[in-house]
């Protein structure tokens, strides 16, 4: 179960921290969907939501900030 308060901006994730360390310890990376071309790029580069899902070697490469609130 996944516990959401947005006006106490918490998130809360029913699950013992046991279980969390054996799910740590198994996790292994995604392999990239491609060696080449665009997906290689998006995978490699393009950065996570919150942070404007841009490219990330563009990232204030124009001199403008971007807003969070522009998105």
């Amino acid at each position: 179960m996944i516990d959401l308060n947005v006006a106490e901006r918490r998130l809360h994730l029913d699950v013992d921290e046991s279980e969390l360390d054996i799910r740590r310890a198994a996790w292994k990376p995604p392999e990239p969907p491609s060696i080449r071309g665009y997906c290689k790029l998006y995978f490699d580069h393009v950065t996570q939501a919150d942070r404007g899902a841009d490219l990330d070697f563009l990232i204030g490469a124009s001199g403008v900030s971007v807003m969070r609130e522009s998105h």
